[in-house]
């Protein structure tokens, strides 16, 4: 996939991990754009390297959701203290 598409995928990703995160999230996009990026590399390999799915399943998205929205809540920590 090209660099288009992973910022698509990373844009994707990060707004849905804003939207099942409940509170405030005031960020732009392209901050939301970074957070879908690191949550699904950091999800899709580890889950990959862990064995917990492979390349091209759907859970690799899943998981990558799920990376962004931890990655979303170690943010929120991190600036609020700030």
């Amino acid at each position: 996939m090209g660099i288009i598409g992973t910022i698509f995928i990373g844009l994707i990703v990060g707004l849905l991990a804003r939207f099942l995160k409940p509170g405030d999230d005031s960020m732009g996009w392209i901050m939301t754009i970074l957070l879908g990026i690191g949550g699904s590399l950091a999800a899709t390999y580890g889950g990959q390297a862990l064995g917990i799915y492979k390349a091209g399943e759907g859970a690799g998205f899943i998981g990558a959701v799920i990376g962004a929205v931890i990655l979303l809540v170690i943010y929120n920590m991190v600036s609020k203290k700030s």
